[in-house]
């Protein structure tokens, strides 16, 4: 990849941590520098949801991070305890990974209140309780006021797969599956934070969704299932590009077969945002061999986070990503420079 001129500022700016072409330059350029180990397995320079390590007896331990900085703290559908977990509990199911353990950090503003506090770990437990996992270590700080917004919290998970599953997978003739409707966390945040009103409440989706995945891949055994990965920062449009480029392949989308909430695409289309690069907590894109696309879409309807699956395009030659529109034309869906929403995970 080529070096992007805003890693050359000596400034980092919101974009770079906004899930987009930016944030992924800056990643690339700079950021995995740090090692070009891998431990013989996934590691980092192969930028995925979470790093794979090889075990003597066979199988792998996935091991993932991820920090959050969510404005406001609480909104319709979760809070920043929720996303803690279900975004990492979400990077290990990407790979295919049982969930085992997490761990938690929290940093505080002094000052911050202790029933939020409460509140927030009660969604931890309830989020880590829905996949049979557990918090088992952790760590806690407190800032003098002003030097942070209320609360950061960082987990970390570990898992265990047998074989990986890689985001970049994809071979033409695939099926694409999204496991439920797009743009629902992007668009509900940002609602709460501006305080707009709307004739129907908007609710995030944030969940964590192992069961759902574990569904899809008993349905597709033994390697019916491609890629997979979840478009949190910089949505759909993101995370597609992305796994194209990682493929080598072209993915076509069908705009009618995307499945998107009345609600949240009336509040996009008034907002002037791009529903398809909006945050997503608690949605997984997977690729499927056609053969298997039908059972394994039915084994994902039949969880409780993706009644609204949808097999929305498929896998050919190239390296784009198209989208056949409703009016029967096709224009290119680039990925972001971020996020259009920032600070939502």
């Amino acid at each position: 990849m080529h070096t992007d001129p805003h890693v050359r500022d000596k400034t980092i700016n919101l974009l770079h941590g906004a899930g987009g072409e930016l944030m992924n330059a800056l990643i690339a350029d700079v950021l995995t520098r740090i090692t070009n180990k891998n431990a013989g397995g996934i590691g980092l320079e192969s930028l995925d949801d979470g790093a794979a390590i090889p075990l003597t007896h066979g199988g792998y331990l996935v091991l993932t991070t991820d920090t959050h900085v969510v404005k406001p703290i609480f909104f319709p559908g979760g809070d920043i305890g929720r996303i803690a977990v279900s975004g990492t509990v979400n990077d290990l199911a990407m790979m295919g990974a049982a969930p085992v353990a997490l761990t938690s950090a929290i940093v505080l503003e002094d000052g911050f209140s202790m029933d939020a506090l409460r509140v927030i770990i009660a969604s931890m437990d309830a989020a880590t309780k829905e996949v049979d996992a557990a918090i088992v270590t952790g760590d806690t700080k407190v800032v003098e006021k002003g030097a942070l917004d209320q609360v950061i919290i960082n987990t970390a998970g570990i898992g265990f797969v047998e074989k990986p599953v890689r985001d970049c997978g994809l071979r033409p003739g695939d099926k694409l599956i999204v496991t439920g409707t797009v743009g629902d966390h992007g668009i509900a945040v940002l609602a709460k934070r501006e305080d707009f009103k709307f004739r129907t409440e908007l609710r995030s989706d944030v969940a964590p969704i192992w069961r759902t995945i574990k569904a899809a891949l008993d349905a597709a055994k033994p390697d019916g299932i491609t890629a997979m990965k979840d478009p949190t920062r910089g949505g759909v449009a993101s995370a597609l590009n992305e796994m194209a480029r990682k493929s080598g392949v072209e993915i076509v989308i069908n705009e009618e077969a995307i499945p998107i909430n009345p609600a949240i695409r009336a509040a996009a289309e008034m907002l002037g945002i791009d529903v398809l690069a909006v945050a997503n907590e608690g949605k997984a894109l997977i690729g499927v061999q056609a053969e298997h696309a039908k059972r394994v879409l039915a084994a994902i309807k039949g969880t409780p986070y993706g009644r609204d699956a949808a097999v929305i395009g498929e896998v050919t030659d190239g390296e784009r990503v198209l989208l056949r529109t409703a009016i029967g034309g096709t224009r290119f869906i680039d990925a972001p420079l971020g996020d259009p929403v920032p600070r939502v995970c």
